[in-house]
């Protein structure tokens, strides 16, 4: 069987509602956030899913990921992971895109990165790092982590530049999974929130 990555976003937090670029500033979840990371708990342990018995377990340490993990029934077999981090956005943290566009006018993330943070580099290396090791063995696997650093995972794993990331938007609490079709990575489900609309 080739393995698969199942992604998971965290559920909805303060600054995600408001746009605030959230790297390593530890936001829990909203009440909303909760409640999605249970549903979305909920559908995984439901048919075709069956709780995913056999896949490996990963989540970023920051506590809106590992509490969604936790709250989604993951918690006790889940293996905390510095490289599922967020990206370090430095000077930009806590910024939304309008008030850095304010004093940097045409600034694209996705093309020029982030002052006193992690590079594109960077970012691409550590997503590269989520792949190969999704890769290494005949399981699934499944993580909880950030909207961008999820992104870039998904825009390696296809092959592409981490700029591909740009195209490929996620929401919270969302579900994704990132497997192959005849022989090459492909996408099989990217941002699914059925979850949490019913």
């Amino acid at each position: 069987m080739a393995p698969r990555i199942l992604l998971a976003r965290h559920g909805q937090t303060e600054w995600s509602l408001l746009g605030r670029h959230t790297g390593r500033t530890d936001i829990p979840l909203l009440d909303e956030g909760r409640r999605g990371a249970e549903l979305l708990g909920e559908r995984l342990h439901r048919g075709p899913w069956k709780g995913l018995p056999g896949v490996e377990v990963r989540t970023s340490p920051l506590v809106r990921a590992r509490e969604t993990c936790d709250l989604a029934g993951f918690g006790d077999r889940a293996e905390s992971w510095d490289t599922l981090m967020e990206w370090d956005y430095g000077a930009y943290e806590g910024l939304t895109p309008a008030q850095i566009q304010e004093g940097r006018p045409g600034w694209f993330i996705w093309r020029d990165a982030v002052p006193e943070g992690e590079s594109l580099a960077q970012l691409s290396a550590r997503a590269d790092e989520v792949v190969a090791w999704a890769r290494s063995a005949d399981r699934d696997v499944l993580v909880f982590a950030h909207g961008h650093i999820l992104r870039s995972i998904g825009a390696r794993w296809l092959g592409e530049d981490v700029s591909f990331a740009a195209r490929i938007r996620l929401d919270p609490t969302s579900l994704s999974v990132l497997g192959w079709a005849y022989g090459a990575p492909a996408i099989e489900r990217w941002n699914d929130t059925g979850h949490l609309e019913g």
